[in-house]
C-alpha cells in the first residue's frame, strides 16, 4: 500500500490542515479517538495511505504538526480531533516571531528545522512504501 506524509506548520496551516484531517477521518469512519465506527468496509481500504494503525486498533494520522508558538498547538490539541494525533509529531517554540519574517526563517525557524526534519524522516522510514508528502504551506 502506498502512503504519504502529511506536514503542516505555522497557524494558517494547521488551522486548514485541522479541518482536512476533520474530512478524511469523516471519510474513513475514523471517530476523533482513532477508532473506527464506519458501516462500510470500503472505508477501511485505503486507510493506510493517510494513517498508521496502532496495536490497539487505533487510526493514527500520519502527520507533523509545527509552529513557532505553542498557542496555535493548543488550539489544534483542544480542537475536536485533537487527540488523534500522535503527541511527538507536535513541534513548537516557545518564543514565536511576532510577525518578523526574518526571525521566523533565520533564529527561532533555523533552530527548530533540525527536530522537525527528525520527526519528518521518523515516519517517513516507518513507512512501508512511501509515496509522497502533503505540504501544507501558506504563501
Amino acid at each position: 500500500m502506498r502512503e504519504i506524509l502529511h506536514v503542516q506548520g505555522g497557524q494558517c496551516d494547521n488551522q486548514i490542515g485541522s479541518k482536512f484531517w476533520e474530512g478524511v477521518c469523516d471519510e474513513h469512519g475514523i471517530d476523533p479517538t482513532g477508532k473506527y465506527v464506519g458501516n462500510s468496509y470500503l472505508q477501511l481500504e485505503r486507510v493506510i495511505v493517510y494513517y498508521n494503525e496502532a496495536s490497539c486498533g487505533r487510526f493514527v494520522p500520519r502527520a507533523v504538526l509545527m509552529d513557532l508558538e505553542p498557542g496555535t498547538m493548543d488550539s489544534v490539541r483542544t480542537g475536536p480531533y485533537g487527540q488523534i494525533f500522535h503527541p511527538d509529531n507536535f513541534l513548537f517554540d516557545q518564543s514565536g516571531t511576532g510577525n518578523n519574517w526574518a526571525k521566523g526563517h533565520y533564529t527561532e525557524g533555523a533552530e527548530l528545522i533540525d527536530s522537525v526534519l527528525d520527526i519528518v524522516s521518523k515516519e517517513a522510514e516507518n513507512c512501508d512504501c512511501l509515496q509522497g508528502n502533503c505540504l501544507v504551506q501558506q504563501f
